[in-house]
C-alpha cells in the first residue's frame, strides 16, 4: 500500500520557482528558441509574408533547396565511445587566419529588409563570435559602414561581376581599402533564377504598398514602422535598384561571365579569392588552376538552378581532386551544427550559414543573430561530444556518411 500524506509549505517550495522575467520582449522570444527552426517560425510569424518569404524561398519548384536539407538529414554519424570528451576545440584555420568556429556568416541581399539594423545586426555578431562575415554586393549597408560596425572583425566582400567592369573594379578597391580580406566571386547568376513566392507576393525593391502588402503590413505594423521612420530601404551598391530581384540581375549582372575574368580578379585582388557556385568537379579544377585559393560549393541556396547539384555530396570527390591545392568550403540547406559537423567530416574546411542566422535577424534584430549563432555552436559541440571527438581538425571521412535517400 502507498502510504499518502498531505505536502507541507516548505516540500512545495523547490517546485514553485518561477523562471526568471526577461523585461525585454526580443529576449523572450529568443529565450523560447531552441533550435533554428524555432527561430524560423517566430521570424514567419514576426515578418511580412513577402520579406518572409524572400528569404525562405528557392527558385521553381524548391527541389534544389529541399534536396539538399533531404542529403543533411542522411547523413549517419559514427560515434566512438569510452572517449574524453570534456573539452572540445572547434576552432580551425580558414583560408589563412584561425576561426574561432568552423563556419562562416554567409553573403545575403537586401538585409536590412529582414531587419532594420540589417549588415550592421550581423557583423558585430560575427567579431564577437570570431568567425568571418561575408558582405554581399546587393547588400544594404555599405563596405565601408559595414566595415565600420566592427572594426575589428574579419570582413570579407562577395561580388557580383557587372556588365560595366570599371563598376567592379570600384567595389574591389573599396574592399581593400576598407580592410576586407577575403573576395568572394559569384559565377551561378549568368541569369536571375525564377523565384516565384517573390513573383507571387509582388515583391519589388524598395517594397511597394500595394493593396496585398497593405493587408499584410496591418498585421505586422512593428515592420512597417521601421521601414517608414529608418533610412530608405535599398541596395548600398547599386545606383538603380528598381524592379523585382531577378529583373535587377538580368539588368546590372554579366552572363558573358567566363574563365578570363577570373583570372582578371586574381591579377587585381591581393587577398585571397574565393569562387562561389561552384557545381563540379570538373569547374572546381578549373577556377583552382586560375588561381582561386577556395572554392565554394553551393547552388545558391536553391535560389538559381531548379534541380541542381547537392553541394553535400560534391564535397568528397572535390577534396579528392583538389588536395591541398585549394580549400573547399559549402553551403545551402545548413540549418543544424550537425550538418556542419557533416560537412567538416566530409572534407570540408569550413561551410557557410545564411537563411539560419536571418531567421534570427528577423526574429530579433542583433539578439536573434546572436542567438542563431549560439545554437549552431552549441549543436556542433554537442554533435561532436556524442560522437567522440574533440578537435575540429580531428573530423574525418569515417565519423560521418550520407545514407542513400528513399
Amino acid at each position: 500500500m502507498v502510504q499518502r500524506r498531505f505536502p507541507r509549505p516548505s516540500d512545495l517550495a523547490p517546485l514553485l520557482r518561477p523562471a526568471p522575467f526577461l523585461r525585454d520582449a526580443a529576449e523572450r522570444r529568443l529565450a523560447r528558441a531552441t533550435s533554428i527552426h524555432d527561430l524560423r517560425e517566430i521570424a514567419r510569424r514576426r515578418t511580412p509574408r513577402a520579406v518572409f518569404d524572400y528569404t525562405d524561398g528557392a527558385a521553381e519548384d524548391e527541389r534544389s533547396l529541399n534536396r539538399a536539407r533531404q542529403v543533411w538529414g542522411s547523413v549517419e554519424f559514427t560515434p566512438s565511445v569510452l572517449r574524453d570528451v570534456s573539452s572540445v576545440e572547434l576552432s580551425r584555420d580558414i583560408l589563412g587566419k584561425r576561426s574561432a568556429l568552423p563556419f562562416a556568416l554567409a553573403p545575403t541581399g537586401f538585409t536590412r529588409m529582414m531587419g532594420t539594423e540589417g549588415e550592421r545586426a550581423v557583423a558585430p555578431v560575427a567579431r564577437d563570435a570570431g568567425i568571418p562575415y561575408a558582405l554581399s554586393t546587393m547588400g544594404t549597408t555599405t563596405i565601408e559602414d559595414t566595415a565600420a560596425a566592427a572594426p575589428d572583425g574579419r570582413h570579407w566582400f562577395q561580388l557580383y561581376l557587372w556588365r560595366d567592369r570599371s563598376v567592379a573594379k570600384d567595389l574591389v578597391a573599396r574592399a581593400e581599402a576598407a580592410g576586407y580580406d577575403t573576395l568572394m566571386l559569384t559565377v551561378d547568376t549568368p541569369v536571375g533564377g525564377n523565384r516565384r513566392r517573390d513573383v507571387h507576393n509582388g515583391l519589388s525593391v524598395p517594397p511597394a504598398l500595394s493593396l496585398k502588402t497593405f493587408l499584410d503590413g496591418a498585421r505586422h505594423p512593428h515592420w512597417w514602422f521601421d521601414l517608414l521612420t529608418t533610412e530608405p530601404l535599398t541596395f548600398a551598391s547599386l545606383e538603380s535598384s528598381d524592379g523585382t530581384v531577378a529583373d535587377l540581375i538580368n539588368r546590372v549582372f554579366d552572363p558573358a561571365l567566363t574563365m578570363d575574368d577570373v583570372t582578371w580578379l586574381r591579377d587585381t585582388w591581393p587577398g585571397k579569392l574565393v569562387v562561389k557556385g561552384i557545381q563540379s568537379v570538373e569547374d572546381a579544377r578549373r577556377v583552382t588552376d586560375a588561381g582561386a585559393d577556395a572554392v565554394l560549393l553551393s547552388n545558391h541556396g536553391g535560389r538559381q538552378l531548379d534541380r541542381a547539384p547537392v553541394p553535400a555530396e560534391l564535397i568528397e570527390p572535390v577534396v579528392q581532386e583538389l588536395g591541398d591545392e585549394a580549400e573547399v568550403l559549402v553551403d545551402t540547406g545548413i540549418m543544424h551544427g550537425g550538418d556542419v559537423v557533416a560537412a567538416l567530416a566530409l572534407g570540408a574546411r569550413a561551410a557557410l550559414v545564411g537563411r539560419a542566422y536571418l531567421y534570427g535577424l528577423m526574429a530579433g534584430g542583433q539578439l536573434g543573430v546572436r542567438r542563431s549563432v549560439e545554437i549552431l555552436t552549441a549543436e556542433i559541440e554537442r554533435t561532436m561530444q556524442l560522437i567522440g571527438v574533440t578537435r575540429v581538425d580531428d573530423l574525418r571521412p569515417q565519423h560521418a556518411r550520407l545514407r542513400p535517400i528513399g
